[in-house]
C-alpha cells in the first residue's frame, strides 16, 4: 500500500536541508500571521461592527446586490467571539461558526504541524469536496436571504 506522499495526500517528506528551511519559513509565517491577527483582533475588540461609523470594510456582494453572501456576518461573528458571546456569534452566521471556524482551525493546524516537522502540506480539495463546499455555500446563501 503506497504511503501518503505516493498518493498525493498528506504531508510530503523533504530533504534534511529543505526541512530546516521549511521549519524556518513556517515559524516566520506563523509569527507574522499571529502578529497581524493580534493587531486585527485588537482593533476589532474596540470597534463594534454592530454599530455604524467604523472603518471596517463592508461586503462587496451585499453592496452590489443587497443580498447576504455566505460570509456576511463574519466580522460581527469574530467580534462576538472575541467578547465571549457565542450565541450572538451563532446568530451572525451559524454556518460559518459551526463549519467554517473548525475547518479553518483544522487546516491551519495541519499546515503548522507539518511545517514544524519540516514537511510541506498543501490542502487539496477534490472535485467532490469542492462541490460540497459550494453546495453548502449556495444553500446557506439562499436560505438566509429567504428567511431574512
Amino acid at each position: 500500500m503506497p504511503g501518503p506522499a505516493a498518493t498525493g495526500h498528506g504531508p510530503e517528506p523533504a530533504p534534511p536541508d529543505d526541512a530546516r528551511a521549511i521549519r524556518k519559513r513556517t515559524i516566520r509565517l506563523a509569527c507574522l500571521t499571529l502578529g497581524a491577527g493580534a493587531a486585527g483582533a485588537g482593533y476589532l475588540w474596540h470597534t463594534n461592527p454592530h454599530e455604524p461609523g467604523h472603518l471596517l470594510p463592508g461586503c462587496p456582494f451585499r453592496w452590489l446586490t443587497g443580498l447576504l453572501c455566505p460570509l456576511c456576518g463574519g466580522t460581527r461573528l469574530a467580534y462576538d467571539l472575541l467578547h465571549g458571546d457565542v450565541v450572538a456569534a451563532f446568530h451572525d452566521n451559524a454556518v460559518l461558526l459551526t463549519l467554517g471556524v473548525p475547518t479553518a482551525a483544522y487546516a491551519i493546524g495541519r499546515s503548522l504541524l507539518a511545517g514544524l516537522r519540516g514537511r510541506r502540506y498543501r490542502l487539496r480539495l477534490t472535485q467532490r469536496s469542492s462541490a460540497v463546499v459550494l453546495g453548502i455555500a449556495l444553500v446557506w446563501t439562499i436560505g438566509r436571504n429567504l428567511v431574512g
